[in-house]
């Protein structure tokens, strides 16, 4: 007789602690691994090309239906499907509802739930809370980047916009560079640059040089990483956060998880650019209503848009893989700048889910739910 009886596991927020969610040095070597299954291509993100970020809902500014939300800053659903092979081998896809609105209520901006299911069958293994699984992922995508281009000997780190993407990317940070010993803060708010510097003394009490700066130049001079993840509206590149090339130190590494403009000039002929999937901007440029880079602010965005003028060439471009892969060096020569372009996989989600989800497994971490035991309408 066939097993028909399907459980899963449900796992909340104190039990992804518990399984390790947070990590950080093996996020990133979750990361690392991921990004050389990606260059292989052993692995499947959604839309027609296998590499959209996913699916958006989003709202009209004036909805004929009473009941209907309107539009807002980063209002919107999203479903993020992918599969992942390689010792990963998993199906899964994170779903999340955003509202800025949300922080007024004591909420996150985005709730996230991840969904982990088997491949063949497409049952459920796995119901998971997922902001700090994101928000890991997030920023160890960024700490690759920095283990690869980034001095050996960096100290000093600029942090443009003290959020939660700055804290994961700054964790990364120093999973891969703990000779760090400055760090430079430029934010909006008292609160969310006071929240950094709590952060920075209880999980880093090593870093004694902790410096709040008004500018972004001050932030960006003499520092060997720079972390730029503001939110900034989207629609006019003229309001993204600028960085002149003057303030840049040479040899300098800039992660671009958000928005960040730079001068053209700058992009084409002396920085070099890197992306952590080229298809994904590919993919961005094709979905998106020209010029991209009025809805998707990341810097790579950009070149696609620059592409489609005819100002650059794909193969000025390279890829965290190809470097991953032994194709391309991780230095091209010395006293480069790196702009470092981070999107944001749906893969990146699966890897991490995975980890966690088996840590849980082993474990005996979280609650066992039960589908069904003979299914009605087989």
């Amino acid at each position: 007789m066939k097993e028909t009886k399907i459980d899963f596991i449900y796992l909340n927020e104190k039990d992804m602690i518990k399984a390790g969610v947070k990590d950080m040095a093996g996020c990133v070597e979750a990361m690392e691994e991921m990004f050389k299954l990606l260059k292989m291509g052993d692995y499947r993100m959604g839309g027609p090309n296998g590499n959209s970020h996913g699916v958006m809902v989003t709202f009209p500014e004036s909805p004929e239906f009473i009941n209907m939300p309107k539009d807002g800053p980063d209002r919107r659903f999203m479903a993020m499907p992918a599969y992942l092979g390689g010792k990963f081998d998993m199906m899964g896809m994170k779903w999340y509802g955003s509202n800025v609105e949300n922080k007024g209520k004591g909420f996150p901006r985005s709730i996230l739930m991840l969904t982990l299911n088997d491949k063949d069958t497409g049952a459920p293994l796995a119901y998971m809370s997922a902001n700090i699984l994101s928000a890991y992922r997030t920023g160890a995508v960024p700490g690759v980047g920095v283990k690869y281009f980034s001095k050996e000997d960096s100290k000093v780190v600029g942090i443009i916009g003290p959020g939660v993407m700055s804290k994961t990317a700054f964790a990364a940070t120093m999973a891969v560079r703990s000779g760090i010993e400055t760090v430079k803060i430029k934010g909006r708010s008292l609160k969310s640059i006071d929240g950094f510097i709590k952060y920075l003394n209880e999980d880093y009490p090593q870093i004694k040089d902790i410096r709040v700066v008004e500018t972004i130049e001050e932030a960006v001079r003499d520092s060997d990483i720079v972390h730029v993840a503001t939110s900034s509206p989207t629609g006019d590149p003229s309001q993204y956060p600028y960085i002149n090339e003057g303030w840049i130190k040479p040899g300098a590494l800039l992660c671009c998880p958000a928005a960040a403009r730079f001068d053209d000039d700058f992009i084409l002929n002396r920085a070099r650019t890197v992306t952590d999937n080229i298809e994904l901007y590919e993919a961005w440029a094709e979905e998106m209503i020209y010029p991209a880079y009025n809805t998707i602010p990341i810097p790579a965005v950009h070149c696609m848009d620059l592409i489609k003028e005819r100002k650059m060439t794909r193969d000025q471009i390279d890829d965290l893989g190809d470097v991953l892969m032994g194709k391309i060096p991780a230095k091209r020569k010395e006293e480069e700048v790196v702009i470092y372009s981070v999107g944001g996989m749906p893969i990146e989600d699966v890897a991490w889910g995975t980890i966690v989800y088996r840590n849980a497994i082993e474990k005996g971490i979280g609650v066992k739910l039960n589908l069904w035991d003979v299914p009605e309408l087989a």
